[in-house]
């Protein structure tokens, strides 16, 4: 039994930490955006490729440029014929028939190595989850539903791999960027409900009004939103920076989304805090209020981010932090729905 319950506690750790180590690639992937390096290895899995990428452009032919747009034009052609089977001509044609995608960057050692990073972090990530997953092989006789989502998180790090490749053979193409965000917060989500499910929860014998799960997912659902409504503000954003060097002038220059994008920052406030006096009101000695005090002390630092953006010239350092930021909330909603859930209106937790 003591045995038992020591594979249990080496579970959770391990699981939390490679939570942690997930958030830490999201923080690399924002550093990469802010910084313009997404396309600093114009190759996957390799860069330039070499597993160590070069450190000066005199490692590399005169002809590079040709040769990676080649090599990105040839990966294309493949992934039109996966979206022309799938049914999405029109996105195929847009991408077969877009010359942008096949211009290749000059080579800048820093966003080089910036990117290169990324992808080691990445690489980690894959281990972590993988080791994750053999953890989980103990479960697989009592509850093997941790087994199973340990070995999809594992199977959707690959996929997620896949589609890295692709936002780098499509010249950073904006709404496979998007989809590549979408995908790290479905796995960040599966390894917390695994890490939540294989814990071993205490009642606090409180009762709570029933709907307040439900307006936890619907906060959690309305953050996706945002986060997406965000992504297209960025990708605004990187249109702009093409065009208009002077930064102070960027903000000035978006349009409806941005506004949107930070009236709904206000809606999303509300509901949180609203969720935060109906916690308190049930006298739960902090089962609920102290990781929902959290939570919204997130969402106001996430908004406070974004005014730093919007009247400071987006500062590049900022960018990332709000990423983070919003894709944390995410995680610590979904957590709060799952002690919330658990055996109906009962409230058991206990991390």
């Amino acid at each position: 039994m003591n045995q038992k319950r020591t594979n249990g506690r080496l579970f959770r750790r391990f699981s939390a930490v490679t939570i942690i180590a997930v958030y830490l690639l999201i923080a690399v992937g924002g550093i990469v955006r802010s910084t313009g390096s997404g396309m600093g290895c114009p190759d996957w899995p390799k860069c330039f490729g070499s597993w160590v990428p070069p450190t000066e452009v005199a490692q590399l032919p005169s002809n590079y440029k040709d040769v990676y747009a080649q090599q990105r034009a040839e990966k294309n052609v493949k992934f039109v014929k996966y979206l022309n089977a799938l049914g999405f001509e029109e996105l195929a044609h847009q991408i077969e028939k877009d010359e942008s995608i096949l211009i290749e960057a000059d080579f800048n050692a820093a966003k080089t190595w910036t990117e290169y990073v990324n992808r080691l972090v990445g690489a980690l990530i894959g281990l972590l989850i993988f080791g994750t997953f053999v953890l989980s092989l103990r479960y697989w006789k009592e509850d093997r539903t941790i087994t199973v989502l340990s070995f999809l998180a594992f199977v959707l790090v690959g996929f997620q791999g896949w589609i890295g490749s692709i936002v780098v053979s499509t010249n950073l193409l904006q709404w496979m960027i998007t989809v590549h965000m979408l995908l790290a917060l479905l796995i960040v989500c599966l390894l917390i409900y695994v890490y939540f499910r294989a814990g071993k929860q205490r009642s606090f014998g409180v009762r709570i009004d029933r709907k307040l799960p439900l307006i936890t997912f619907v906060c959690l659902l309305l953050t996706v939103v945002q986060i997406v409504l965000g992504t297209e503000v960025r990708e605004a954003i990187d249109m702009i920076a093409d065009a208009v060097q002077n930064r102070a002038e960027w903000v000035s220059q978006l349009g409806l989304t941005f506004y949107i994008h930070r009236s709904y920052s206000l809606l999303l406030l509300g509901l949180h805090v609203y969720l935060f006096y109906k916690l308190w009101k049930t006298n739960d000695n902090g089962a609920f209020t102290k990781p929902m005090l959290f939570l919204v002390s997130i969402v106001v630092i996430e908004i406070l981010s974004g005014v730093i953006m919007a009247y400071f010239a987006i500062p590049a350092f900022i960018q990332p932090i709000h990423l983070l930021l919003g894709s944390l909330i995410v995680g610590v909603q979904y957590y709060l729905f799952l002690i919330m859930r658990q055996k109906g209106n009962e409230a058991i937790g206990g991390i």
